[in-house]
């Protein structure tokens, strides 16, 4: 048992980088378990699924398996650019995430703000409950509401033809030029209040003596919020761009799918929207595959691009 402890000793020796690790594990093993659970979800719901993108490069058949399906190499990702329909299809899914780049992710920093400025604390987390709130509803629950307001016989409606006389409704559901815009602001609706979270913390994190010597030099609230309000939280802002370009392709295919119809689909069917018509309803699994696996590198991309940006202009990036 000695000799067994000496060979043990010896190789720890002569692996310190092991020897640390197994030190660390053991001072700090009560926090490895409470990180297990999460490790746990990524690997198995994450990690393991990715293994599944073979059939990316396969004619993939269920009946057939993963084995036995046949390889054809990178044409299914040649569709993707050879479909004239696909063109359409991407142009609608960049043309909505910018959209959501432009309005969505600026408005939580603007509220954020506004609630940092609100001195009775009262109001501040009254106002903070009510616009967390719809983030808890589902989109159905979100369109639901939408709909029965927007509807031809509707509230806005009743309320345009009592106002203001007029008699024929708005089409707001089935009118093309308003599906944008409309999309827009149920997401400002929906996640405005709870993207605020992360902005207030950051601004809490300021020091307030910095307020205090900016108030007896003179500076008003407006000067306060752009030299010491926005530049304290310009590292949380830079951050969060960056992860929301890497689902520049991702436009959210409940929330679309739902507000799709008849008279809208050619600007609203996105991505996500034609691979579940195409590859799931018509169970063609691989072409379904290969646009996410495309969605995906198009995100790795561009993470990448922004965060080497970033690094450049002297932030610290999200590695």
């Amino acid at each position: 048992m000695q000799q067994t402890a000496l060979e043990a000793k010896s190789a720890m020796a002569a692996n310190p980088k092991r020897s640390k690790m197994l030190q660390r594990l053991r001072k700090d093993k009560y926090l490895f378990l409470l990180a297990l659970p999460g490790l746990l979800y990524f690997l198995v719901y994450k990690y393991i699924p990715m293994l599944g993108t073979v059939i990316a490069f396969q004619e993939y058949s269920p009946f057939m398996g993963f084995a036995g399906s046949p390889w054809v190499g990178l044409k299914h990702f040649s569709t993707i650019f050879s479909e004239p329909e696909i063109i359409r299809v991407l142009w609608n899914t960049i043309v909505i995430s910018f959209l959501q780049i432009a309005f969505a992710f600026p408005a939580p920093i603007v509220l954020a703000l506004m609630l940092n400025e609100v001195r009775i604390e009262i109001y501040k987390r009254i106002i903070q409950t009510i616009v967390y709130m719809p983030h808890f509803l589902s989109w159905v629950v979100v369109v639901g509401i939408f709909v029965i307001f927007m509807r031809g016989e509707g509230l806005i409606n009743n309320f345009l033809e009592v106002v203001f006389g007029i008699d024929k409704p708005v089409p707001f559901l089935t009118d093309q030029s308003l599906f944008r815009p409309l999309i827009i602001m149920q997401v400002l609706w929906k996640e405005v209040g709870w993207g605020t979270i992360l902005f207030l913390a950051a601004l809490a994190g300021i020091n307030p003596d910095l307020y205090e010597a900016s108030v007896m030099d003179g500076a008003g609230r407006w000067r306060r919020i752009w030299h010491i309000s926005l530049p304290g939280i310009r590292s949380t802002i830079v951050i969060l761009l960056i992860l929301r370009l890497g689902h520049v392709l991702d436009s959210g295919f409940e929330h679309i799918f739902l507000m799709q119809n008849s008279f809208n689909k050619e600007i609203s069917n996105v991505l996500d929207t034609y691979v579940y018509y195409k590859g799931i309803e018509q169970s063609n699994y691989s072409f379904a595959t290969a646009v996410g696996l495309f969605k995906g590198i198009v995100g790795l991309v561009l993470v990448a691009g922004a965060n080497k940006l970033a690094k450049r202009f002297g932030e610290e990036g999200v590695y």
